[in-house]
């Protein structure tokens, strides 16, 4: 750990000069620290977190996970750690989730997932004892600011009385400083992280105030609260005319109409320069917010595609930190195991025109009696105002769940029409729905139809 006296500012005031320019607080940065509304690392390079959860304290022999994330071209990775209400990741466990962190050259944040839900759920720790935890590793902690920021506690209050988020955070935080760590401390928001009611949006000054290194950002989860793009620029708004710096710590996407406008929040990101964290690489009960699949790199999810992929996903916008030696840009190490491509190729329905539609059908990833598609559905020359796909199977194939899309099937047939949010198309626009089905013995590419309205 790097410890500046303060009577050397003067002398370093050349050299710091354009870090100062951007409003510096008045003590000396060590490590990841908070200028404005944004984090910059010790040698001033503004850094930009793009990355991705990983639920270490449930799989903790996924270790190769670290590699095949950073293959991705992300440069930061939300750890999910536990003091105890699952069994506890040790200290010396912790040093070697941040060795893998810079060995992979990914900024490590850890979290504590013990005070999810707090107030609640019964099970939840308290901001506290979270507090008392990290207290329990400051031997590993200590001395890697510039790799590790500590997110105190997961989504630390439920539904219940979030209020009392203000309070617990603020002793949090406080209890930290006061026990010398100088690390870049993360706050989730109450709501189980979605803030709903904005106890943090109209008590974060509170908690940034109780910082004495002024080193705390802010972190929001989406997900089905922020099911429209209006909720989710009118939230980063606010915390923008605020001035206060914000991450997205959390968040999933639309698979169905109430949940989370994932590209939204992409590109307002991006726009904004506030950093995001997908929920989450695998190991989910429910694999819709899986990246990959049974933490195999070549079942790579619909999620994936949307998350990493475009021009506002994380291998287009992500750069990697200087502290690793790179430039300031990503260019991520080629993954472990290359992807398999589909059993089969993908099959297209013929463009119609006018007032028409076209689709395409992908296996997007396969495994013993499983498997993932993904149809693209594009507008011919005119807009439509609604579609629906039709495909009938050859080989038994059946459709168990899909999103983006209202699924139905009549024996062999299936029929898919658009939801409320991506049925208005222009001309030649895109959108996409997903599913899971179930095959035996063969999974052949079906031919598929589209008509538009």
């Amino acid at each position: 750990m790097r410890r500046i006296l303060v009577a050397l500012c003067a002398a370093l005031l050349a050299a710091t000069g354009a870090v100062l320019a951007l409003g510096n607080p008045a003590y000396a940065a060590t490590g990841l620290h908070v200028v404005g509304t944004d984090i910059y690392e010790a040698n001033g390079t503004k850094f930009v977190m793009r990355g991705v959860n990983h639920a270490h304290t449930w799989y903790t022999s996924q270790t190769s996970s670290f590699a095949n994330i950073k293959a991705t071209g992300a440069n930061t990775v939300r750890v999910v750690l536990s003091g105890g209400r699952w069994t506890a990741n040790s200290a010396s466990d912790v040093a070697n989730v941040i060795s893998l962190c810079k060995a992979n050259k990914l900024i490590c944040v850890l979290e504590d997932h013990d005070t999810t839900g707090y107030g609640e759920d019964s099970a939840a720790y308290t901001l506290d004892q979270a507090a008392d935890y990290w207290i329990s590793l400051k031997s590993v902690l200590q001395g890697q600011e510039d790799y590790v920021a500590i997110n105190i506690g997961n989504e630390p209050i439920g539904n219940t009385n979030p209020a009392q988020w203000t309070a617990a955070t603020v002793a949090a935080v406080k209890k930290m400083r006061d026990n010398g760590f100088q690390h870049l401390l993360v706050i989730d928001a109450p709501n189980w992280g979605q803030d709903w009611q904005n106890v943090m949006r109209d008590n974060g000054q509170a908690v940034l105030d109780a910082d004495t290194r002024k080193n705390t950002v802010l972190s929001i989860h989406m997900y089905a609260v922020y099911a429209q793009a209006s909720t989710i620029t009118s939230y980063l708004d606010a915390f923008k005319a605020k001035g206060w710096p914000l991450i997205i710590g959390e968040f999933g996407w639309q698979f169905d109409s109430s949940q989370v406008d994932d590209q939204t929040v992409l590109a307002e990101a991006v726009k904004r320069d506030i950093g995001y964290l997908g929920w989450s690489w695998s190991g989910n009960t429910d694999p819709i917010l899986d990246l990959v699949l049974n933490y195999d790199v070549n079942q790579k999810t619909t999620w994936y595609h949307r998350l990493f992929d475009g021009p506002n996903g994380i291998t287009a916008t992500a750069k990697q930190a200087t502290i690793f030696g790179g430039t300031g840009s990503s260019s991520p190490s080629s993954p472990s195991s290359s992807p398999s491509s589909p059993s089969s190729s993908p099959s297209s329905s013929p463009s119609t025109g006018s007032k028409g539609c076209s689709a395409a059908y992908t296996i997007t990833g396969q495994w013993p009696g499983g498997f993932q598609g993904e149809v693209k559905v594009t507008a011919g020359n005119a807009a439509v105002s609604g579609w629906t796909v039709t495909w009938t199977y050859a080989n038994g194939q059946v459709v168990n769940n899909a999103w983006g899309a209202t699924v139905t099937r009549n024996g062999t047939s299936v029929t898919a029409k658009n939801v409320n949010y991506n049925g208005s198309l222009g001309a030649a626009a895109s959108t996409s729905f997903g599913f899971l089905g179930s095959w035996n013995g063969t999974n052949a590419v079906p031919a598929v139809s589209c008509t538009a309205v």
